[in-house]
């Protein structure tokens, strides 16, 4: 049974996580893929091609990706090389109190390129990246032509 895990599975999003997928065949080579969709329902992904390593194991921070939306090891690659589905379209959190952004990940046997709704990945799991801390306050500031928030720690 293939395992994929995020630790931790909640976390800031200015947070490092590791990712790790276990259960494969030694030398397999796998399509990790990271998506979420964001508040205006705009999907965002990535993907990045591994080879398993002799124990059937795929860490993106030990193990250098093949090819995908970056090549070599950047631990968190999936969540940095996140893009949109539609050209010109940013990822912007808006609502940073109120909710997390849920990021998807799959693995998928062999080398995926697109998003084939039939193809059922091997394992999956989700991640929830936070933008506020819990206790921490956020004021709004409105001072002449100047709009920002000012983000206050318990």
């Amino acid at each position: 049974m293939v395992e994929v895990t995020v630790t931790p599975q909640s976390s800031l999003a200015d947070r490092p996580v590791q990712i790790r997928v276990r259960g494969l065949s030694p030398s397999q080579l796998v399509t990790l893929r990271a998506w979420l969709k964001d508040e205006q329902g705009e999907c965002f992904q990535s993907r990045a091609f591994f080879r398993a390593d002799g124990a059937g194991e795929v860490d993106p921070g030990l193990h250098a990706a093949l090819g995908g939306s970056y090549s070599g090891v950047w631990p968190m690659g999936l969540l940095w090389f996140l893009q949109p589905d539609t050209l010109f379209r940013r990822l912007v959190k808006r609502d940073v109190a109120g909710s997390p952004f849920r990021v998807r990940l799959e693995v998928f046997d062999g080398l995926c390129l697109g998003a084939d709704p039939r193809e059922q990945p091997l394992g999956c799991c989700e991640a929830e990246r936070w933008y506020m801390g819990p206790g921490v306050q956020r004021v709004p500031i409105r001072e002449g032509r100047v709009r920002g928030a000012l983000f206050l720690p318990p």
